[in-house]
């Protein structure tokens, strides 16, 4: 596949879901999907998966809107850059934001197969996303990895 065509799937991807559009979302992707959000320490794999976790994604960031505004490609797989905008709402991650819209660069490699997005591993930085939430970091974690610290180690 030529990188304007990737990049193509890449840009529909980024507007269906800015738009919080499941179905034009879904349709753009291979059948095996793999999503993984190194971040929330989740990867979905399949149709039936990642249609809820990207639901559990929209109810969690309801404004959720992302602006491509880098790309780079080898001719088999992408990587985008832009700009993510999201408020985190509800109870999810453990904790209670403050209601305020983070602003997060993000970074997506992507990988495709048969015209479809086979891979999307979603990167961002968690942290940055607690202090603009006005949450802590150390909560979320704990709430997404369980306890953090290292047997044996202080808990200072």
């Amino acid at each position: 596949m030529d990188s304007d065509r990737m990049f193509e799937l890449a840009q529909q991807l980024a507007v269906a879901k800015s738009r919080q559009d499941l179905p034009a979302a879904m349709n753009l992707f291979d059948k095996d999907m793999l999503l993984e959000t190194p971040a929330f320490g989740t990867k979905a794999r399949g149709l039936a998966e990642n249609e809820a976790v990207l639901a559990r994604f929209f109810r969690s960031f309801p404004d959720y809107h992302v602006v491509l505004e880098g790309h780079a490609s080898n001719g088999e797989s992408l990587v985008c850059w832009g700009t993510a905008r999201m408020t985190m709402t509800g109870d999810r991650f453990g904790v209670v934001p403050n209601g305020r819209r983070a602003e997060l660069p993000v970074f997506i490699q992507f990988a495709f197969r048969n015209d479809r997005i086979a891979h999307e591993r979603f990167m961002f930085d968690l942290s940055a996303l607690c202090a603009q939430s006005g949450v802590s970091t150390d909560a979320v974690r704990r709430k997404l990895f369980g306890e953090t610290t290292p047997s044996g180690a202080a808990a200072g």
